[in-house]
């Protein structure tokens, strides 16, 4: 399996990139989304608007995005077992994992929003907009660069 994965790694680290940019896209809009929410009158039709999208938004695109990365990333990682000890890819590995810890906190607000409460405030959700970049930028230093 291994030399029919070395075959096509190019192909799958290609497709890999593609779901990473479409997970951050969606991982950047939906607290946007949550800071609109918060704005909305409660019980309104703008409420009712953005608790479908951002439904559609998590189970549209991020949730099959962050799947395909993690699926196409352990397809590279048996295609190319060398990096597992090479130190910028536990950086990378880290991030990886605190972005999709922060893709299921995010899920878990889309649920309490659903559900008509409105956690945490319009000043946390234009922060945590900014938390998947901050981890996609070490990701991108540490594959491009590969500093350690």
């Amino acid at each position: 399996m291994s030399a029919f994965l070395a075959e096509y790694y190019l192909w799958i680290k290609a497709i890999h990139l593609i779901f990473v940019i479409a997970w951050m896209a969606g991982m950047m809009y939906l607290p946007r989304l949550f800071v609109y929410h918060h704005r909305s009158e409660k019980g309104g039709e703008a409420e009712r608007y953005f608790i479908q999208m951002q439904r559609r938004l998590l189970k549209g695109i991020i949730n099959p995005s962050m799947i395909a990365v993690w699926v196409l990333g352990i397809l590279m990682l048996i295609a190319n077992r060398e990096i597992l000890s090479q130190g910028w890819f536990h950086v990378k590995l880290a991030m990886v994992i605190a972005i999709s810890a922060i893709h299921g906190y995010y899920a878990g607000a889309r649920r309490k929003f659903e559900a008509g409460e409105r956690p945490r405030t319009e000043k946390f959700w234009r922060i945590m907009n900014e938390a998947p970049f901050i981890g996609l930028i070490i990701i991108v230093i540490m594959v491009i660069v590969k500093p350690f």
